[in-house]
């Protein structure tokens, strides 16, 4: 399962939490709260950026054996498509209430020294939540056919429909411990405790590729779901000593009277309703999907992964360790620093996803090639999913900015805004698919969805100048600065994905040389875009050369704020 919120956002294709509903403040005001210190947000963030990074190189090699085992094989289509509904629960669940739901509560009872509620609402929100989940879990594993033929899959052949009700029936055993697994992450990261929660996916993923390796060759996609289910377990597992730590004290609690509740109820009711929009959302577009064919779901299911590896080294993980300072800030009253918050997680996230997109777009076929041709997936395969990852590709900036403003109305108590711009963006990807799929294939559902989201970051972009100031000239001068080193790396990265593509093709150069080449192309294009950033007095290419510096001199200044100018 995805984002943050998730053990690893590719899972399956597209499954990351989004935009939930509307909460007014009301009287829920807390003291000013202390935000961390910029070193120390630092600190955190290169701890969660490297279990991200950590995380998917896992997830990749994990898809390369996946891969080589079933191509865009039925089969694979099928492994995708079991996921939609143990996501759905999972994200509606679990991850809404310890998402934007929980954290802002729990972690305004921690700033305020009030730790006994701040138990007592984690072991009821806990309690509450299993219940809920074990409850609807037991239903869909119950009418796993039904739910197959006429909801995930049913333009699938019978047989394909059977393997994806099978394997749904195993995966549904996952949302209940990831579920626990999410608990502890929203509980230990609500007090700034980020090092476990950010490394429960890495052993999600071992266990995972333990599966495919060892049972996927004689059970198939099967032995790969009960891989996924031992990852569940680990991923709970893994965080309990932290939790230890952490003085938590978990008694199962159905008091509805609990303090903090009704504001979690608040924040949560209208938060699943755009969580299950969303959800939805991709269920449809699964449906769609097979309507091109029987390799479609698995085309973009792999397209997706290779979109995450950025989406969720950048991302995620900037959202992650901002929220709750966020959170903290809005809490305290202090909208200058929350506005200073939202402004030194958007910068580097901006000028990192650029490049990020640029690469993914222009070097899309020497990826796929180097990465997964072989075995199962052939050369058609790889065709197959470079058409939808150069409109995934295309979007990545919007996947990411989204993933920030939507975490900071959520730290501002407002799941209105994002929701109600949310469900309109998922009409609009839904129409977009239905009116133009048979035309143009399932390439077109990975353009709905990045069109659809990033008319949602403009969106959500502009709700939030309004509350927290506009852009001026100095931002959009940097953001000139930006497309123009932007622009240089274009030019240099086309005709060497070209090359990229000679040296990569299968049977012409050993694989770890074809490797080589591809590293080295990205490596030139991405220098051309940090040197023509810094030519064009783009501050971030300072500043990390400024923190590398300070900890190689002794003595030497503190290096500037990160994302400051």
């Amino acid at each position: 399962m995805v984002n943050g919120e998730q053990p690893d956002a590719a899972r399956s294709w597209p499954t990351w939490p989004r935009p939930g509903v509307p909460i007014r403040l009301e009287a829920w005001q807390h003291p000013a709260i202390p935000t961390a210190a910029p070193s120390r947000l630092v600190r955190s963030a290169g701890v969660v950026a490297a279990a991200f990074v950590l995380s998917r190189l896992l997830g990749l090699v994990r898809e390369i054996i996946l891969s080589r085992l079933f191509g865009t094989s039925p089969e694979a289509s099928a492994y995708a498509a079991a996921f939609r509904i143990p996501d759905l629960l999972f994200l509606v669940v679990m991850a809404g209430s310890f998402g934007s739901a929980f954290i802002p509560v729990f972690a305004g009872f921690i700033g305020a020294a009030k730790k006994d509620e701040a138990w007592r609402l984690a072991s009821t929100v806990l309690t509450l939540s299993a219940l809920a989940l074990a409850v609807v879990g037991g239903l869909a594993y119950l009418f796993a056919d039904s739910l197959v033929a006429t909801v995930v899959a049913p333009g699938a052949p019978p047989a394909v429909q059977a393997l994806t009700a099978d394997t749904m029936r195993i995966l549904l055993l996952s949302p209940v411990f990831l579920g626990l697994g999410i608990a502890a992450k929203g509980i230990l990261e609500g007090q700034d405790r980020f090092d476990l929660p950010a490394f429960a996916p890495v052993v999600y993923n071992l266990a995972t590729i333990a599966g495919a390796l060892l049972l996927g060759p004689t059970l198939g996609v099967r032995g790969v779901a009960i891989g996924v289910v031992a990852g569940a377990i680990a991923h709970l597992l893994v965080q309990l000593p932290g939790l230890a730590r952490s003085g938590l004290r978990f008694r199962p609690s159905l008091d509805l009277q609990t303090p903090g509740l009704a504001e979690v109820g608040r924040l949560l009711a209208p938060r699943l309703v755009g969580q299950a929009a969303f959800q939805v959302n991709f269920i449809i577009v699964t449906a769609l999907a097979w309507r091109s064919g029987e390799e479609a779901v698995a085309a973009l299911n792999y397209a997706w992964q290779l979109l995450m590896l950025p989406h969720g080294v950048l991302a995620l993980a900037i959202s992650t360790v901002v929220f709750p300072t966020m959170s903290r800030l809005f809490a305290g009253g202090d909208l200058d620093g929350l506005r200073a918050a939202l402004g030194n997680a958007l910068k580097p996230l901006v000028f990192l996803s650029l490049p990020a997109a640029v690469a993914l777009y222009f070097f899309r076929d020497a990826i796929i090639q180097t990465l997964f041709q072989g075995g199962a997936f052939d050369a058609e395969s790889t065709r197959l999913v470079a058409v939808p990852l150069a409109w995934f590709a295309a979007g990545l900036l919007g996947y990411a900015v989204v993933e920030v403003l939507t975490r900071t109305f959520y730290a501002m108590r407002d799941t209105r805004t994002p929701v109600a711009a949310g469900i309109a963006i998922v009409l609009l990807n839904v129409a977009i698919g239905a009116t133009l799929i048979d035309r143009f294939g399932y390439a077109v559902l990975a353009f709905g969805l990045s069109l659809s989201t990033a008319v949602e970051a403009v969106i959500l972009l502009l709700v939030l100048q309004k509350r927290l100031g506009r852009l001026g000239a100095r931002e959009w001068r940097w953001l000139a600065q930006v497309a123009s080193a932007t622009v240089a790396m274009i030019l240099t990265a086309a005709p060497l994905a070209r090359l990229a593509g000679s040296w990569t093709t299968p049977g012409s150069t050993p694989w770890l040389l074809q490797a080589v080449l591809l590293a080295g192309a990205l490596a030139l294009s991405g220098a051309v875009y940090v040197a023509f950033a810094w030519i064009f007095g783009v501050s971030e290419p300072r500043t990390v050369f400024a923190q590398i510096g300070s900890r190689r001199r002794p003595g030497s200044p503190p290096a500037r704020r990160f994302g400051s100018r």
